[in-house]
């Protein structure tokens, strides 16, 4: 079965050679997104990993209904933060945002968070996820 790249204008296009998304079969992988708005290909918030942490959620949530899926669909979230500082401050933005976009009696999705450098000075944070649809 062949792959199908996504894409939307609603997230960021992809600076280097790579998909937004790939949906094969029932699996959907989103490529890792970073706190830029679509509209201005510009990264927000630096210094801020909240404002960073939402926007790049509602990058991958943009590439997810694209593909069909939506979070309630998401096995895993992958976080990648630049400071173990920022851990906390991403984790109450990640609940909220999943509170909102999966409903109760869902399972909730799996994450890891790594601490990393991430290919943008002003990143604090980057967020990669994978769903399964029926």
């Amino acid at each position: 079965m062949p792959a199908t790249a996504v894409s939307t204008t609603d997230a960021p296009a992809p600076a280097h050679f790579f998909s937004q998304g790939v949906r094969r079969g029932n699996l959907l992988q989103v490529s890792g997104q970073g706190p830029m708005d679509p509209a201005t290909n510009q990264y927000i918030a630096e210094g801020d990993v909240k404002a960073q942490t939402l926007r790049t959620l509602q990058n991958v949530k943009a590439i997810l209904e694209a593909g069909g899926a939506s979070i309630a669909d998401v096995l895993m979230f992958r976080v990648y933060l630049t400071t173990r500082d920022d851990f906390a401050a991403m984790n109450e933005v990640y609940g909220a945002f999943i509170a909102e976009n999966v409903p109760e009696g869902v399972a909730l999705p799996c994450r890891t968070t790594v601490f990393v450098d991430l290919p943008h000075e002003v990143m604090l944070v980057e967020i990669d996820a994978l769903a399964a649809l029926d």
